[in-house]
């Protein structure tokens, strides 16, 4: 058996890395050093008839601005509205999170690790499963409808004067920006996890200059906004790079990972990057999750347990442990390693709904957000590993704007047949638009039609239950946050 070192094989694994890389790199410094409170649920309606009206009004009003996918690339009118409100995003540090796939569940993961060592943090994600309440977080909770709809009546008056001013009304995930910066600053919080909503460079969030930038790994998704290449796609998310911040790198594409680190050196960043200065040492499967080794920036932390599944989900573990680092300052003030025990008890705490989530056993229904092609393959690998299925059935939902052939191809190895359905959202993919494709991968046989989330669930639970209550099958509910959200809502969870 090698005597080497198990991070020292990680770095030798490294065989895609362009060695142009070492040009840009040797103009860029690099970080070497020689659990907090339980996740609430996901929140369901409020229980107070009035306060779920009130809510009911906000959400009517916010749903009549641009939606989420109708952009206009400017940052000129969240800027307009931070000035009139007294920059809040700038009375608190914060850590920026952009790529393409693993950004919320790596944001709930910083946020409990900030928890742990007794900050208070707000957090702010999207989109969100269940409740819009979601996306904007106070010490790894939600916040209240009430705080909700409060913090709307208080800026709206300044929403509506910048609305009067600009070319275009703010739209919906502007608005949102500024209510989560305003109540972050009202709270006040001590660190601001921080997702962007798309991209970086014009994404409403980068009014603030993060002390920490995140890079989770970039793939090609909304390529009609963000570009067809991952160089492309990485020049927009490579926005977030501030001057003298530190940024942690995910595994990357190649060609990602140069635009990433000439932005890094133009702007005198920090870098580290996964797989060199931090990453996964191993991973075993446990019970409810998986036991890893980390290497941070300050050292190993070993046996670490994280209640989710998937190789994935570890390599976002290593991502949030070095933004936390390199946010207290290890390898760059400090050398040492943070306190292993806090470590280990944040990691345990963590959850991230609609992220392989068992909602339901016998058979079991798990439910994943999965909605581009590598999410896919992701979960795919993840659902191999940690589930013994004999049988899965696949229910699948996706939105008309993603690469669904692609998300349906990462998943044909592991279905034995799927049901094609579709949500409630005006994005919804037609269902027999969705079931031609499917037909096309899986083939006839293998594919079933129920327009109706809730008789596509029904279903699915027939058919896994097929083989007898005691045969392993199970559902993997999947294709769009959306969809998770409105089946997690129907299998009585929020």
């Amino acid at each position: 058996m090698s005597d080497s070192d198990p991070f020292d094989e990680i770095i030798a694994n490294e065989t895609d890395r362009d060695p142009d890389l070492a040009v840009i790199e040797a103009g860029s410094r690099t970080l070497r050093t020689q659990g907090g409170p339980p996740e609430a649920d996901v929140p369901g309606r409020p229980e107070d008839p009035e306060v779920d009206k009130a809510l009911r009004e906000v959400e009517a009003e916010l749903a009549t601005r641009w939606g989420e996918t109708k952009l206009e690339p400017s940052v000129s009118r969240i800027a307009a509205l931070m000035d009139v409100l007294g920059e809040p995003q700038r009375s608190y540090p914060s850590i920026h999170i952009t790529g393409t796939n693993g950004k919320t569940s790596t944001a709930r993961m910083i946020e409990a690790l900030l928890g742990a060592f007794e900050l208070r943090t707000g957090r702010y994600t999207s989109p969100h499963v269940q409740s819009i309440t979601e996306r904007i977080s106070l010490d790894g909770a939600p916040i209240s409808a009430e705080r909700f709809i409060e913090t709307y009546e208080d800026i709206k008056p300044y929403i509506e004067m910048i609305d009067g001013q600009q070319q275009y009304r703010l739209s919906f995930f502007e608005v949102l920006t500024g209510m989560a910066y305003a109540a972050f600053a009202d709270a006040p919080v001590d660190v601001a996890v921080v997702e962007v909503g798309m991209g970086g460079s014009w994404d409403a969030t980068n009014v603030i200059d993060g002390d920490v930038a995140v890079v989770t790994p970039i793939d090609l998704d909304h390529t009609d906004r963000l570009g067809e290449t991952h160089a492309a796609i990485a020049g927009e998310k490579a926005g977030i790079i501030k001057q003298d911040a530190t940024v942690i790198l995910a595994q990357q594409p190649v060609d990602a990972a140069q635009v990433l680190l000439k932005k890094a050196v133009e702007v005198d960043a920090t870098v580290a990057r996964e797989g060199l200065e931090f990453g996964v040492v191993s991973r075993q499967v446990a019970v409810g999750g998986q036991l890893v080794t980390l290497r941070g920036l300050g050292g190993e932390y070993e046996e670490v347990y994280l209640p989710l599944h998937g190789p994935y989900q570890a390599h976002n573990a290593a991502v949030a442990l070095a933004a936390v680092e390199a946010f207290f300052g290890v390898g760059a003030q400090r050398a040492d390693r943070l306190d292993i025990d806090t470590v280990r008890k944040a990691f345990a705490a963590v959850s991230s709904p609609g992220r392989l989530e068992v909602v339901r056993r016998s058979p079991t229904v798990v439910l994943d957000a999965a909605h581009n092609p590598a999410g896919a393959r992701a979960t795919a690998e993840a659902v191999g590993e940690a589930f013994d299925f004999s049988r899965l059935i696949g229910v699948v939902g996706a939105s008309a704007d993603k690469n669904v052939r692609g998300l349906l191809e990462a998943f044909e190895p592991i279905f034995a047949e799927v049901v094609i359905t579709q949500n409630s959202s005006h994005r919804a993919m037609d269902s027999d638009e969705l079931a031609a494709i499917a037909v096309e991968v899986f083939g006839e046989e293998r594919v079933q039609v129920e327009p109706r989330l809730p008789d596509a669930l029904e279903e699915a639970i027939t058919l896994a239950e097929e083989d007898g209550e005691f045969a392993g099958g199970g559902v993997l509910v999947t294709g769009s946050v959306i969809t998770v959200g409105e089946a997690r809502l129907l299998l009585g969870r929020g």
